[in-house]
């Protein structure tokens, strides 16, 4: 696995534009609302802290994407890292959701593949932490979920021999545009 270190937000943003990173794109409200994006970014750091605090665990929340060994257009941009073998994914979600994960102590469909993610691009990652944070909330503020690769183990091939497959047709698509 590679990691790139990045600078500054914008560059980082930029480089992970046109990468299979696991993330969904939320596209803004209109109006003066705060994109959902925004409110979990900045929030993300608060996340940590707690995690941190809750864990004894060091955690590495520099701008980095990694990229498979194998094939660099496999990436995932980490919330954080945890020495070589563990990551944090953080998701502050709405009121609503936040408890609902919480109530179902499942990580909700549409991130799924996003924790996968993590497994597909570092071959050596062995868990995840899945943290959810909703500091409005006065009770459960912040909870976390542990994904660990060998319970995953057919489901992160499954997605990565997925992955390759679908990056071979638009490569071919791509070939047929250009010539």
């Amino acid at each position: 696995m590679k990691v790139n270190s990045f600078e500054d937000e914008q560059s980082w943003l930029e480089a992970r534009h046109t990468l299979i990173t696991g993330t969904r794109r939320i596209m803004p409200k209109t109006g003066n609302k705060q994109n959902p994006m925004e409110r979990g970014h900045e929030l993300e750091k608060e996340a940590i802290k707690i995690f941190e605090k809750k864990t004894k665990k060091k955690v590495d929340d520099s701008l980095t994407i990694w990229t498979r060994d194998d094939n660099e257009s496999i990436a995932l941009s980490p919330d954080g890292k945890i020495g070589k073998k563990e990551a944090i994914e953080v998701k502050c979600l709405s009121s609503a959701r936040h408890i609902e994960a919480y109530l179902k102590n499942e990580i909700p469909d549409e991130y799924y593949n996003q924790a996968l993610q993590y497994f597909i691009v570092n071959d050596k990652l062995e868990k995840l932490y899945f943290a959810f944070y909703d500091p409005r909330l006065s009770v459960k503020k912040f909870f976390y979920m542990t994904m660990e690769r060998g319970y995953l183990q057919a489901q992160i091939k499954r997605y990565f021999e997925f992955q390759i497959e679908t990056l071979k047709e638009v490569n071919e698509i791509v070939n047929k545009l250009t010539f």
